[in-house]
């Protein structure tokens, strides 16, 4: 066995608790509770197919119910493609997992019902495997055999192999000859086939998996495919993450999945020549997004995260971390991740010190990464943090959102990044991956074509802090090394500029907003807030006037135009938030509802719309208990803002000049 010492797995079952091995039957009933089924053709496709295209759910699978799927939230039924295959490809989850969970309960309890499971397994997919015919269609991925995308072949395999090689000094030599060729070596010599010339998450998968293969098999080529060649882990940890340690993609979900492959390789070689851990971005990545969580606990959902993959619940990369690399960092990670559970666990059991040093969990801190282009802002005596996205272009993941924000008030996102769902459900391309459903500048209801923004300045003062940041859409388009789809609209963005200033301060958040639009498109300046509309003057009921992501807004009011709006929103469990907006060209507001994630809520929008070929605007967010601060008088002239404000008859004045970037507070 490669994973582990003969000492090693001694000490482990010595570890092992009764708690630690009901957990891995429980999480494997389905296997271990029902008569081995492999699929005999390649009819899995896709998981992120199950589910439910109107509430953005996973939806409820069944092992009696291949041809049945049904929403968890109102019970539909839905059945037939793409949700049929969908189900084999879980399926192909729980058989893969359990070659790897179950061949780890041999090892522990010597019980052979789990070691006949694993060898069961395998032998039967060794058996199918070589004729499992090519099939795909995935957006941005290759094709699959046993599923239908590279990457989930990836995921089985690695699964596959390392539960391999917990039951192979068990199995006959003709057994280990015939998984081991029918199997494994089919398996990464079609990842190998298809791993793609680009930078991307499921590349280190691939080349994890086919590493971890290699070293399995003592197959020396797949080793150093894996490693070294182009597009390899050390070329993917060299070119796809910034100096800080943020990987290109932008998702700090992407970010952890490409290095929960790189640490499934580097488990088996860390004691080997073969061991990754002297790449300098190694360690910068595993750090990096730990000084990104936010007031609430949680990462923030930027570019692609499914909702509950921004949860800090990562023992399977920071128990191993620890123990190879110990530091107070990691020490804090893992005293978030067990505040509210025990350290009963199978990453803990396998790569965790004896005892973890004494830590407080992590908290909320202002950092400024000028190359990832995230600012995250801090007010702990308010308990209040803005996040400014003012990061490159990030392929495939992402958004379309440059110059976006994140405000929590008190711990709770209010102007929340919503992440997305599955990306087989509607909602994925037709709502959340989509500038519109961001709050950011948002032209002729279209998203942004890529463009990597500008950090004009930077001040972090003892009352006040700026950021300023443009984006300039006469420049040539952004782009990466990593295959994407056009999603977006250039036309609508053409000649636009657009710099965004924010000026934290106090309970508050001011923003400049000055917009080239040479060609008179429809601008919107979005808001989406966590809470209900509470409007203070008459708006219109109207028909949804927007096309696009946003047509299924509902309840749409429309305000008439004027240089001055105030917004006011109910705040569930907070006192109301209020946003005060100025603009030197009459504007109009139209606001309604549209889903939260997961889609079983709403979310209140607002939008700022104007069709001026120069808009500039200033806005006011309250995010006081008492709502008392308003905007007395705004002054733009040329490069020079001045914004006076008042609150309980006290005068500040704010200035802000563009050309220069000074700033002044009095």
């Amino acid at each position: 066995m490669l994973q582990f010492s003969d000492t090693e797995i001694e000490t482990i079952k010595q570890r092992a608790n009764v708690s630690i091995i009901e957990t891995l039957k429980n999480n494997n009933n389905v296997v271990l509770n029902h008569n081995t089924l492999v699929p005999e053709t390649g009819i899995a496709t896709w998981n992120l197919y199950y589910f439910c295209p109107e509430h953005g759910v996973r939806l409820t699978w069944d092992r009696y119910k291949p041809k049945s799927h049904c929403c968890p939230v109102d019970g539909k039924e839905f059945t037939g493609q793409p949700y049929d295959g969908a189900w084999w490809r879980w399926l192909n989850g729980l058989n893969a997992k359990a070659c790897y969970d179950l061949g780890l309960l041999w090892r522990l309890t010597g019980d052979n019902l789990y070691l006949d499971k694993v060898t069961g397994i395998l032998l039967e997919y060794a058996k199918y495997y070589p004729d499992y015919e090519e099939h795909g269609g995935i957006p941005y991925n290759g094709p699959g055999k046993a599923n239908a995308q590279t990457l989930c072949e990836a995921n089985c395999h690695l699964d596959f192999a390392r539960g391999y090689d917990f039951v192979k000094d068990q199995l006959s030599a003709e057994q280990q000859r015939y998984v081991e060729n029918r199997l494994l070596r089919e398996g990464a010599e079609f990842l190998m086939k298809h791993r793609t010339a680009q930078l991307h998450n499921h590349e280190m998968k691939i080349n994890a998996t086919v590493g971890v293969i290699g070293l399995i098999l003592d197959e020396q080529s797949y080793i150093d495919f894996a490693l070294n060649t182009e597009y390899g882990i050390h070329y993917q940890l060299n070119h796809g993450c910034t100096n800080e340690g943020m990987w290109f993609e932008g998702s700090i979900h992407y970010h952890y999945y490409a290095l929960q492959a790189l640490l499934n390789f580097e488990k088996m070689a860390c004691n080997t020549p073969y061991s990754v851990s002297s790449n300098t971005n190694f360690l910068k990545m595993l750090k990096f997004p730990l000084s990104l969580v936010l007031n609430n606990g949680e990462f923030p959902r930027l570019n692609d995260s499914i909702d509950g993959q921004q949860k800090l619940t990562h023992a399977h990369l920071f128990e191993f971390a620890q123990r190879q690399n110990p530091c107070e960092l990691f020490a804090r990670t893992l005293a978030s991740i067990y505040q509210n559970i025990t350290r009963d666990n199978i990453e803990a059991l396998l790569y965790g010190v004896d005892e973890l040093p004494t830590a407080e969990p992590l908290v909320c801190q202002t950092i400024h990464a000028k190359e990832a282009g995230i600012t995250l802002e801090f007010d702990a005596k308010n308990d209040n943090a803005l996040l400014y996205k003012h990061a490159p272009y990030g392929g495939e993941h992402d958004h379309y959102d440059r110059l976006g924000i994140i405000v929590t008030r008190q711990g709770k996102e209010i102007l929340p990044d919503l992440g997305t769902t599955g990306y087989g459900a509607e909602l994925h391309y037709g709502y959340y991956k989509n500038t519109a459903t961001h709050n950011t500048l948002v032209v002729n209801q279209k998203n942004q074509s890529p463009i990597n923004p500008v950090l004009n300045h930077y001040l972090q003062g003892g009352t006040a802090t700026v950021i300023d940041a443009e984006v300039d859409w006469t420049q040539e388009e952004a782009s990466v090394d990593s295959h994407t789809i056009v999603q977006w609209d250039s036309s609508s963005y053409q000649d636009v500029k657009y710099r965004r200033v924010l000026i934290w301060l106090d309970n508050l958040l001011i923003e400049l907003h000055k917009i080239d639009n040479p060609h008179q498109q429809q601008l919107d300046l979005t808001y989406h807030v966590r809470g209900t509309h509470k409007l203070a003057r008459p708006m219109s009921a109207i028909e949804n006037p927007l096309q696009g992501p946003l047509a299924r807004m509902t309840e749409t009011r429309l305000s008439g135009h004027a240089l001055s709006h105030t917004l006011t929103y109910e705040i569930e469990e907070q006192a109301d938030y209020s946003q005060h907006i100025w603009s030197n060209q009459a504007c109009q507001i139209l606001t309604g509802y549209a889903p939260d994630n997961p889609a079983v809520s709403d979310l209140a929008y607002s939008l700022v719309r104007s069709t001026a070929a120069q808009l500039n605007a200033v806005v006011l967010h309250d995010l006081s208990d008492e709502q008392t601060v308003s905007i007395e008088m705004v002054e733009w002239k040329d490069e020079h803002i001045s914004c006076i404000l008042v609150k309980d008859g006290q005068q500040r004045t704010v200035s802000y000049d563009l050309a220069s970037c000074a700033f002044d507070l009095s």
